[in-house]
Formats: C-alpha cells, structure tokens, sequence
C-alpha cells in the first residue's frame, strides 16, 4: 500500500509505492541511465571502467554503481563494470561483498558456532557436577 515519504534526493514529500525516490528524480536518473547506456554501446567504451564513464558523461559515480548492482548494466556486456567489496574494498562484479570476506565471515560464523557448543557442553558437564552427591560417614564403628 502506498504511503507518504520525502523523497531520498530531493527530500519533497511524494506518495511511495514502489521506488524511494520522487517521480521527477526517478525520471533525472533515468535520463542519466541513458546516458550512460549510450555511451557504453559504442564499441570504443565497451571496456570503459567506472571513472572512465564518469569522466565520459559525467554521471556520479554512485549513480553507475547503483546501476550495475541493480544489473541493468550487465558486466556479462561490459567485463570491466566492477565496483568495491563494501567489507575490504576489494573490485568486485556481483553481490556486495567478495568472495575472500565471505569465506572469512562464514569461517567466523563457524567458529562462533563451534564456541557455543563447547560451552554448551562445558555448562552440561557442570550441572551434571553439581547433581552429584557424596557421603562421608561420620559415625565411625568401634570394633
């Protein structure tokens, strides 16, 4: 359902359904796609990089970011589209981090894992330690 919101770029109050941004921003940004896109057919830009096509059309930097993370500009097209890992800065062509901090974050998440059942256990081995009674006979027996 859609909800009053200030758009995210010009911060005037729109009614939002299904972009974050004013109908007037959204039709800027799509001009600047074009512009963009044009640029990028011609055989000469197809192996243009991110600052390259900056300097060719002047849209920011972020704009063309954002347009190759939504894939409408495809770096199956344009093999040299490639933006930074947003954990190490590392260039990247898909998704938002690269593969070396993904496997990092997963070996943590594994050791993080590991961690809580060796404490699980530890806690286990003592509640079963604390379940244990022992009897010392005071009464000693004469014989």
């Amino acid at each position: 359902m859609a909800e009053l919101d200030n758009c995210l770029q010009c911060g005037k109050l729109f009614v939002r359904a299904l972009r974050p941004i004013c109908q007037d921003c959204y039709n800027i940004e799509e001009e600047k796609f074009q512009l963009v896109y044009n640029f990028m057919k011609k055989r000469v830009n197809r192996e243009a990089t991110i600052p390259e096509i900056v300097e060719g059309t002047g849209v920011e930097e972020t704009l063309i970011i954002k347009f190759v993370k939504e894939k409408r500009l495809r770096t199956s097209q344009f093999p040299n589209l490639t933006y930074p890992c947003e954990r190490c800065g590392a260039e990247i062509v898909d998704g938002t981090i690269c593969d070396q901090c993904s496997n990092e974050i997963a070996n943590e998440l594994t050791f993080q894992e590991e961690l809580k059942a060796i404490n699980a256990r530890n806690e286990e081995e003592e509640r079963k330690k604390i379940r244990t009674y022992y009897t010392i006979d005071r009464v000693k027996r004469n014989r």
